[in-house]
């Protein structure tokens, strides 16, 4: 039998870092994203030769085991032994699987558009399909986020996992107790294709590490530290704004917002923005773009600004004078997604 799946990447459009602990805990946090046409991909294969094979052909990583009812976290593919051993020890009473598992992802790790908790939604939506687990939305969700940040112990936020489950525009709200609200958002046709032909987005070139930078601001939000948390607040408040803005088509006013929100966002952790940024971020500007953003974390990987449309070919030639790619990309309404073959 073969099992397929795939979960959609998401643009971060507002409150990105509102949703990390213990920022979140103490005060809510709010998130505006919406999912695009670059997914992770997941292929099961079952087999009967007691051997489990993990294949990252995005990153030529393979791991052959034995099959086993708990695999050892190595540091070799662990976010993929991680969700085995939670699926095998919560929900199929121990007993090891053999299959041969092959996965991808449009994005590389590091990119700023949550390409690694995308694709343990992906992994666990196969997962879902071969083994008929009873998940709703907010449970995959959920299980995600506790297999990366807990199981694995990878730092982040909680915003991914739900933008890939849900899919389409959704502003979520975040609590303390890992309580999740998911506001799935009617956006008028008219204005998704406004939003699409006014955002350019733009691969860096350069992954980062996104940990570091969580963990700085992690640290701030335990330390008090005053100018980390109030550029969080006003985060928090301009995706409000933009929210409202989005639905009702005003379209500047979001550019605006956009704009003060990466102001702010820059507050968050010395380590969000650097030299090569900056300079991509002024020549955007120099060449028309109303304002502009990195997706994710900070660091690199992609960036995302808006431009009125007719402007759009002369902010393209003005980026590509930099070392990076523009990348052509539509919404998609549709999250996880899993079938058999």
């Amino acid at each position: 039998m073969i099992i397929r799946s795939k979960a959609p990447l998401r643009l971060g459009l507002a409150g990105g870092g509102t949703d990390v602990s213990p920022y979140c805990d103490q005060y809510g946090g709010y998130v505006l994203n919406v999912t695009i046409d670059m997914y992770a991909y997941c292929t099961i294969e079952t087999t009967n030769d007691n051997k489990i094979v993990f294949y990252a052909a995005d990153r030529n990583e393979r791991v052959e085991l034995e099959t086993a009812s708990f695999l050892e976290l190595d540091g070799i593919l662990d976010l993929h032994k991680g969700i085995y051993n939670r699926i095998v020890r919560q929900y199929n009473g121990g007993n090891p699987l053999s299959f041969t598992m092959t996965t991808y992802s449009d994005a590389p790790a590091g990119s700023g558009l949550g390409s690694s908790s995308t694709m343990v939604v992906a992994i666990l939506s196969a997962f879902t399909e071969w083994l008929n687990l009873p998940f709703g939305e907010y449970d995959m969700a959920h299980l995600a986020y506790e297999i990366e940040r807990i199981d694995v112990g990878l730092s982040g936020g909680r915003q991914d996992q739900y933008a890939a489950t849900f899919g389409g525009f959704n502003f979520i709200e975040f609590y303390a107790e890992d309580r999740v609200i998911v506001n799935p958002l009617r956006v008028k046709d008219w204005i998704v294709n406004e939003m699409e032909n006014s955002i350019v987005l733009y691969y860096t070139g350069a992954s980062r590490e996104s940990a570091n930078i969580i963990k700085e601001q992690v640290q701030n939000a335990e330390n008090k530290n005053e100018k980390s948390i109030n550029a969080m607040h006003e985060l928090k408040a301009d995706a409000l704004i933009m929210k409202e803005s989005l639905l009702k088509g005003d379209i500047m006013n979001f550019a605006e917002y956009l704009g003060k929100s990466w102001a702010a966002k820059k507050r968050m952790a010395q380590s969000i923005t650097n030299t090569a940024i900056d300079t991509i971020y002024d020549a955007a500007i120099g060449a028309g773009a109303y304002a502009g953003k990195v997706s994710g974390a900070g660091g690199g990987g992609f960036m995302m600004f808006m431009v009125n449309p007719v402007h759009r070919l002369q902010l393209i030639a003005a980026l590509n004078e930099h070392p990076g790619t523009v990348i052509n990309f539509h919404f998609t309404e549709n999250g996880a997604q899993s079938w058999r073959v």
